[in-house]
Formats: structure tokens, C-alpha cells, sequence
């Protein structure tokens, strides 16, 4: 056997998964638990649970009170417009001077650079979606049939939240499915008041408490949540899922994981004689060393504008537009969630009553527009998240007291305020696109991307009801100081970006089949955002995980029949 050869043997893995997020876990996690060995490449620097660098450290250990430098702002100029972008977790995010893209319009690409990625950072919103979002498409006419059902995904989101821990109440909505829950957080005093009155005075709209994958009880070596809301530092405890705390170590513990970290995929290598994937090209962003490696199957979870990315950039004979590209979808359709509008109040009473920690989650009204009687000026709808707090002592910043009464105004809690904001479903729009830009290239030479996507009139729309309505809900129940706003997001703000590669029934018309195997690449598959044929109102992760599962269990199966 020559050295090359054998070179090329030290490269080489049943799979290779492209991204160390949410789905590229699961995908880690589902793969290597089935015997496979694995190779993960993620672009970040290493972060290894429990030892998040600031997790346990008190506001006076930061400089600057913990507030973002000039220099912060200078190298994170896109991280910086979003607020999870602090300074006791700058480090989890990337480079923006080195990371260069081309706004054509605005698009507030937020990313970590970390092992875990934005798992690290999310929300932790775990809904799933129903047929109402999975039929969308097809009833209203816009973009392609979804190729599954709920019914197709449902033991899936079994699987997976009986793994990550979601608390949350089940409440029998059809359009939002129950699902397998640990129990939920509570409610305050007034939120409990809020939820009786809403639903007496708009029997058509429920409120819960939000259904997140943060645990009330152990579960698999993961501690419960101690209510400190720092989940942005990263965990500790495990208490919430991340990739670090929970798919990682699960795959670590086959035995069958290769992590490297440092690894910036460039692009897939097809094989044109062969009709097939081949492996990777990868450039080591300490050393700028470009790698290949080799695998019987591709996951690609970098990300929806990463993977578009390496999808853009892998050209060969067969596919000189981009690796699975015959249909001109690749990059097409971008959605994400629009944001930033709804209402505030003021809550009379409760003096005497307050809360205990602080809990990482608010209240959810689940959509109620466009359900049964339909709207004339927009389609879809929105789903409303929020809560009611106390004013504490910070209230006083402004204040001119001094001395005793200063103190003793300090120790008495203030008002009671409640606020709700929308997240709306984007329809995707063929023309919100990204394309690859070979002027420009990045720290290491490869050629970025323009990216040109906006809200449309049937989002605007949306917006103007999201606020008009939760304005409506509080005068309606006698809240006090109601103030509507409207200051809507821009595309990639809501951090849910989707649908560059989506799935469909018709290879013309899209890029993945019904089990995130693209028509024309079957070794090749893709489960993060970019999949998505729509992009509900619902936070979308929760399905990302579930589709990672069900399409690992799919892969793997026809690997072991020799179809792939």
C-alpha cells in the first residue's frame, strides 16, 4: 500500500457531519449511536461542558460593568445589532472583520464560533409544528407542497424531547400538538390573572407558559434549571440543551466520534464518475492548512447562510451552479421570522405580592388569526410571547434621592408592567436570495456571499395586527399606560433563518426529498434551517432536531441496503 493511500485511509469516515449546532448534535449523536463512525468539523474554537468561561462569575467581575468596548463593536459590527451579543459572552461570537458578507439589503447574519454553535446561545423555544404550517404552502399557494405531514414527524418529536427535556403545559390546541413534557415553569401572580381574563374575554385565544427546553427536573445526568437566566453564558448545570451538555457527549460515549474544531468547510467533492459525494474540503482557520476528507455520507448542518454556502461553492462539471442546484433553488426562498412589535401596560395591585429568581421564559398566546375566519390583508399569522415583572431597583437610576430614602426606595419594589411581542411567519419569496460573491473574498480567501432578502407586504401587514391586537387585549381586560410599538426586525434578527435548500415532492422545484436527501446528491443530506419549505410562526428548532433524527435513521438504513 503506497502513503498516499494510506493518507488518504487516516481521512476517511462513514460520515461526515459539517457543523456542531443544534442539528449537526443530533446528527453526531443519531449516527455514531447506530455504529457509524463519525467525523464532526466545526469552524468554531473549542467549548467543552461545564467549563463556560463566565457561567459562574458575578456582574463585578467584568470590566466595563460587563457592557460591549468600542472594539467589541468594531469586530462584531453585525453581532452587535443583536441583543445576545453581551459582554460576558463576546467570545462566543464570530469575527465579523474577518467573516465579510455583501448586504444587499439588510441581513443581520448572527453566528457563534464556538463548538455547539448557536445551541449554545438560542432562545430554547421548543414548539413543534402542525399540519396547520405543514399544508400551508399547499392551501394558500405560495412556494412548494411540503413533502411530509405531521403524522410523518410526530414519533420524532417524541424521540427528541424525551432526550433534550421540554417543560410545558399541554393544552389540547390543535394547531400547537402537546408534546412529551417535563413540568412547567410557574406563572407569577399576575400572569395568572392575565391567562383568566384572556381567556374569558377572547374564548378563541389561550395563553401558557412557554414551552422550553430548560429542565424542572433532572434528566440524564443534566441538572434543573436554577431560574438564574445567564443561559446565554453557557450552562454549567446542563440545564437547558445544548449540544456541549447533552447530543455531544452522547455520541463521545460510542466511542465512534472524531471532533475537529478550527475546521471552516469550503466545500463538498463530487465525484463525477462516480455520480456521488465523495467527502469534504476544509481549511484549518489557525494554520490555513486546506484538508480533505472522505465519507459514505454527507450531513451538511452549518447553518442555513453557511450551508448555502459550501452548497454554492461546491462546483464541478455535473453541477457548475452549486452541488444539487439543477433546480435554481439553492439559496432561494430565505425566510426568517419577523419580530418587534406589540404592546406594553401597566398592571394596578398585586403591592404586596412578588417572584422568586428569574425565570428563563415568559408566556405564550399561541396564533389565533386566520384559523377559521380569514383575514383580507395578510395570510398565515403570528404567535405572541411575553410576561409581567416588577420593577426593582434598577427603576431608580434616574432617581435624585439620597441617603436613607434612596435606600429605602431601593428596597421597595416598584409597579407591575406586562409586555407581549409577535414572532410572524415570512412567506418565501424566490427572489429573497443568496448568491456567492467571487470579488470578495474573506480572511482566508474563499469568496463570500450577497445576500438580498426584506420583509414583504404581507409581513407588514402582520406587524400592524400584532401590535393592534395584544393593544387590544390589554385595554380589554383594564390594564392601564398601554403602549403599542412597532419596530420591526430585519430579516436574520430572530436568528431563525430558513429555507435555502428546502424540501419539496418535485426535484424541478426544490432540492431535498421528503427525508432531507437531496434529489440529486443522494449520499448527501441536509437538516438545519435551510431544509424548510415554510417557516410557520413557531420557533423552528425543536423540528430541525426531529428531522435530524428521523433523516439519520433514513440514512443509515439505506447505507446498510447499499443504496447510498
Amino acid at each position: 500500500m503506497n502513503l498516499n493511500q494510506k493518507g488518504k485511509e487516516s481521512h476517511t469516515y462513514d460520515a461526515i457531519v459539517v457543523g456542531s449546532g443544534i442539528s449537526g448534535g443530533w446528527a453526531a449523536k443519531e449516527l455514531c449511536e447506530k455504529g457509524l463512525k463519525v467525523l464532526m468539523l466545526e469552524r468554531g474554537k473549542p467549548l467543552e461542558h461545564p467549563n463556560y468561561p463566565t457561567a459562574t462569575k458575578d456582574p463585578w467581575d467584568f470590566p466595563n460593568g460587563g457592557r460591549l468596548t468600542e472594539e467589541d463593536k468594531r469586530r462584531g459590527h453585525i453581532q452587535k445589532r443583536h441583543y445576545s451579543y453581551r459582554g460576558d459572552n463576546k467570545s462566543f461570537y464570530i469575527n465579523d472583520l474577518e467573516n465579510p458578507y455583501t448586504e444587499i439589503k439588510r441581513f443581520d447574519w448572527i453566528r457563534g464560533d464556538i463548538v455547539g454553535g448557536r445551541s449554545v446561545l438560542w432562545a430554547r423555544m421548543s414548539y413543534r409544528w402542525s399540519d396547520l404550517d405543514f399544508t400551508a404552502n399547499l392551501l394558500d399557494g405560495h412556494g412548494v407542497d411540503w413533502p411530509i405531514r405531521y403524522n410523518d414527524i410526530a414519533p420524532w418529536y417524541d424521540y427528541v424531547e424525551s432526550f433534550i427535556g421540554v417543560s410545558g403545559q399541554a393544552e389540547g390546541i390543535p394547531h400547537l400538538p402537546d408534546g412529551k413534557f417535563l413540568p412547567p415553569m410557574e406563572m407569577n401572580c399576575v400572569e395568572r390573572e392575565f391567562k383568566t381574563a384572556i381567556e374569558q374575554k377572547f374564548p378563541d385565544r389561550r395563553v401558557t407558559m412557554g414551552r422550553i427546553a430548560n429542565l424542572t427536573r433532572p434528566l440524564k445526568g443534566r441538572g434543573q434549571c436554577q431560574t438564574r437566566n445567564l443561559c446565554h453564558r453557557g450552562c454549567p448545570y446542563g440545564a437547558y440543551f445544548s449540544t456541549n451538555a447533552s447530543t455531544l457527549p452522547a455520541a463521545f460515549a460510542t466511542g465512534n466520534l472524531t471532533l475537529r474544531p478550527h475546521s471552516l468547510v469550503n466545500r463538498v467533492l463530487y465525484d463525477d464518475q462516480k455520480g456521488r459525494a465523495i467527502g469534504v474540503e476544509m481549511t484549518d482557520t489557525e494554520t490555513n492548512e486546506v484538508t480533505e476528507f472522505y465519507s459514505k455520507i454527507i450531513f451538511l448542518n452549518a447553518a442555513t447562510v453557511a450551508t448555502t454556502f459550501i452548497l454554492l461553492n461546491s462546483i464541478s462539471k455535473r453541477f457548475p451552479n452549486g452541488l444539487g442546484n439543477g433546480s435554481d433553488q439553492v439559496g432561494r426562498n430565505l425566510m426568517d421570522h419577523h419580530k418587534q412589535a406589540g404592546a406594553t401596560a401597566s398592571v394596578e395591585g398585586f403591592t404586596d405580592k412578588y417572584y422568586i429568581g428569574r425565570r428563563p421564559v415568559g408566556l405564550y398566546i399561541p396564533r389565533f388569526r386566520n384559523l377559521n375566519a380569514k383575514r383580507n390583508d395578510y395570510v398565515r399569522g403570528f404567535g405572541l410571547q411575553g410576561g409581567a415583572s416588577r420593577e426593582g431597583w434598577d427603576s431608580l437610576v434616574k432617581s435624585t434621592s439620597l441617603g436613607s430614602v434612596l435606600k429605602e426606595q431601593a428596597q421597595t419594589p416598584g409597579e407591575w408592567n406586562i409586555g407581549f411581542g409577535g414572532f410572524g411567519e415570512c412567506l418565501p419569496y424566490a427572489e429573497n436570495r443568496i448568491t456567492l460573491n467571487t470579488d470578495n473574498k474573506d480572511r482566508w480567501g474563499r469568496p463570500t456571499l450577497n445576500i438580498d432578502a426584506e420583509f414583504k407586504e404581507n409581513e407588514k401587514a402582520m406587524q400592524l395586527d400584532m401590535a393592534s391586537s395584544m393593544g387590544e387585549m390589554f385595554e380589554a381586560i383594564g390594564y392601564h399606560n398601554v403602549k403599542t410599538y412597532m419596530n420591526t426586525s430585519f430579516p436574520g434578527n430572530a436568528n431563525h433563518e430558513m429555507g435555502t435548500a428546502r424540501m419539496g415532492r418535485d426535484p424541478k422545484t426544490s432540492v431535498l426529498n421528503s427525508y432531507n436527501q437531496m434529489h440529486e446528491v443522494k449520499n448527501v443530506f441536509i437538516t438545519d434551517g435551510s431544509c424548510m419549505t415554510s417557516s410557520s410562526c413557531v420557533n423552528p428548532s425543536l423540528t430541525y432536531m426531529a428531522l435530524t433524527a428521523r433523516a439519520c435513521d433514513y440514512a443509515v438504513k439505506e447505507l446498510n441496503r447499499r443504496n447510498l
